[in-house]
């Protein structure tokens, strides 16, 4: 079962590599050694966000022993997985990296190491604290640079040097300054910097829900993604356009990275709407808006989104339904847009459907309408109903509920054709395949999503508990959905276990090697939040929302208190997150920009300035939404000032 990004030209897969899970790719012992251990990371983070360490007593860690392992993973492999520089060997791990990254690793789990005598000399560090303190400062920030990129490490820099240099400087930024001692204790041997909230996210939750990502796309869902879209939409005019929105948007579902999205998705729409007459700059701005976009499309968003849980209070549920409705206001936006252009232009569609009566195509769509709303609902009601007759044995009965409805789905795979790989496969004699046939073939897809979605929102689970259930349902389909469909289609010898075995354990190491940039973004965020004003230039979406919301949340929530009115903290935050993503777009830094701009072979910066040209117009889907908010702000000033100024409010309060 190969993932969507394995389809890609050697190239592309190498820029993804570089950006997103480190550009070397070594040979025979030192790939299998770099594998293991971060097939270790995964495995640890599983075990992490399991119920499994309560329920048998052993394993137990607290918060910050989690998050010094998690940052002990992510240095040793960004130093083994990223070459120095772009003329460094990509082929082999050189010996000074090997020491850097058993440096980096032991320094990272210090504080997990010696966790006793740590806290029996709280402010009192000896030598050897501030010599393993200052190695393990200087051997994250070069992963940094490595993994995260130059302007990251260049900001941590000046952080560090600021606190360092306050007396000496002007007076409306001058403090009394930290000793060298000081900065590197509250840095690297406290929950202060370093180790703080933002790295505390990574282990917690962000790492299981990029590993469901990974194993998602890895089963096979990403080409199912996109075969439903170029099924249901390829036949409109600029299908291709449209199938690139849609199917980034479903692929955003499972995946939190914008470069990756690009890569997956774009292999086959670019080429598909140069063809259509889009052009080549225009049909990567497209593609790039709609990858960047999957950034706030729930459940499993930027890592970013996480953050919030943490820095506004609410549970990851309520970020869910926040980013809900902005997310598809987004995409109908870009959806408008494109078909405006396809107009413009005179395009036909590329693609044709079979010929059906009108009432026939009305009475099929009402019918997989309220099929599916009577599926919903059925289940909805008959878990609840479980849930209040059965007690103690309700989850019997519901897991084997949901065996039930896996089974069907398998069978109704199994008599539908093998998807295609490509989109260039979709058709068939001329024509599209149906839709309903396409989502039939891969209707198990869904069923781990809306385990997640049932976990997270009814349930009202953690988000790593619902992502421990998702990937552990996610697992089991991987085992055994090849064998099954075999088996329902009288061939079980076509169909092994070990093939699912082995994209389990592939989709495992995937799921690590995308973490690594994140780990070490969190753990620098830890140096730079409350110190650096960021324009956003260069500096990815995780770290821009972590420094933007940090500085810039409470002053807006505190200004708007200030003026009367009460603004919801949760608005700020998601206003920071929305404008975070457009660091992956703005030229000259743009990571998806460059992606696309790679596949379609067009000038990257060409490219951002497109997509930065054509964004504001899918704003105006947004304008009904801004008004509702602005309307309910000014009633509220307006109820709480009559006439004077009400007296300002605490942020937090405002939140």
């Amino acid at each position: 079962m190969a993932s969507e990004m394995d389809k890609a030209p050697e190239a592309l897969q190498q820029l993804v590599a570089d950006t997103d899970t480190g550009g070397r790719q070594p040979a025979g012992l030192t790939r299998h050694r770099i594998f293991g251990v971060a097939l270790a990371w995964a495995l640890f983070q599983y075990w992490y966000a399991s119920p499994l360490p309560f329920a048998l007593g052993w394993g137990i860690l607290n918060d910050t022993q989690a998050r010094a392992i998690h940052l002990s993973f992510a240095i040793f492999l960004a130093f083994t997985a990223w070459p120095a520089f772009k003329r460094s060997p990509r082929h082999y791990v050189p010996l000074q990296d090997w020491l850097f990254a058993a440096a980096g690793a032991f320094a990272a789990a210090y504080i997990m190491l010696f966790y006793a005598e740590l806290a029996n000399r709280p402010g009192n560090p000896t030598t050897g604290d501030i010599v393993v303190a200052c190695i393990g400062l200087v051997l994250l920030l070069e992963a940094t640079r490595r993994a995260v990129g130059w302007p990251m490490a260049v900001l941590a820099l000046v952080f560090i040097g600021y606190s360092m240099a306050g007396p000496w400087l002007p007076d409306v930024i001058s403090h009394k300054g930290a000793s060298l001692n000081r900065m590197l204790t509250h840095m690297w041997l406290t929950t202060e910097g370093v180790y703080g909230i933002a790295l505390g996210v990574s282990a917690s939750t962000i790492f299981v829900f990029v590993l469901f990502g990974a194993l998602l796309d890895r089963s096979g869902g990403g080409n199912y993604m996109m075969q439903v879209s170029f099924a249901a939409l390829g036949h409109l005019r600029g299908g291709p356009a449209k199938v690139a929105v849609a199917s980034s948007a479903l692929n955003g579902m499972i995946s939190g990275s914008s470069v990756a999205n690009v890569v997956s998705t774009g292999i086959f729409t670019i080429p598909l709407m140069k063809k259509a007459g889009y052009g080549g700059v225009k049909a990567g701005a497209i593609e790039t808006m709609s990858s960047v976009d999957g950034q706030i499309m729930p459940p499993v968003m930027g890592a970013a989104a996480f953050l919030m849980v943490e820095y506004v209070g609410i549970p990851y549920s309520d970020i869910v339904r926040h980013a809900f409705l902005p997310a598809i206001l987004s995409y109908l936006g870009l959806f408008y847009i494109v078909h405006l252009e396809a107009l413009r232009l005179g395009m036909q569609p590329i693609a044709l459907r079979r010929a059906r009566p009108w009432r026939d195509r009305i009475v099929r769509n009402l019918f997989g309408v309220l099929g599916t709303s009577i599926v919903v609902g059925t289940l909805y009601y008959a878990i609840g109903a479980m849930k209040a007759l059965l007690g103690a044995a309700a989850p019997w009965a519901v897991g084997a509920t949901v065996l039930a409805l896996y089974l069907v789905a398998i069978w109704q795979a199994a008599r539908c054709p093998d998807l295609p790989d490509s989109i260039e496969g979709a058709s068939e004699g001329g024509h599209l395949r149906d839709a309903w046939p396409t989502v039939r073939a891969g209707l198990h897809f869904i069923m781990p999503i809306g385990i997640l979605v049932w976990c997270l929102m009814v349930e009202q689970m953690s988000p790593s508990l619902s992502a421990f259930w998702a990937v552990t349902s996610l697992a089991l389909l991987m085992l055994t959905q090849r064998p099954l469909i075999a088996l329902f289609r009288g061939a079980p010898q076509a169909g092994t276990w070990s093939d699912g075995g082995a994209a389990v354990v592939e989709g495992f190491h995937n799921g690590a090697r995308n973490m690594i940039g994140i780990g070490i973004a969190t753990a620098t965020a830890g140096i730079v939040v409350g110190g650096i004003t960021l324009t956003g230039l260069g500096v990815p979406t995780t770290a821009n929302y972590i420094l933007v919301a940090t500085l810039m949340a409470p002053v807006v929530v505190e200004l708007g208190a200030q003026a009367g009115m009460v603004i919801p903290l949760i608005a700020v935050h998601m206003f920071v997150f929305y404008y975070g993503i457009m660091a992956d777009i703005t030229p000259p830094v743009g990571l998806a920009t460059f992606a696309a701009s790679a596949i379609s072979g067009e000038s990257s910066l060409a490219t951002g300035i497109q997509v930065r040209a054509d964004r504001p117009s899918a704003h105006w889907f947004y304008l009904p939404a801004i008004a509702l908010v602005l309307l309910v702000w000014w009633s509220q000033g307006r109820r709480r000032r009559p006439g004077v100024l009400a007296p300002s409010a605490p942020a937090g309060m405002a939140g």
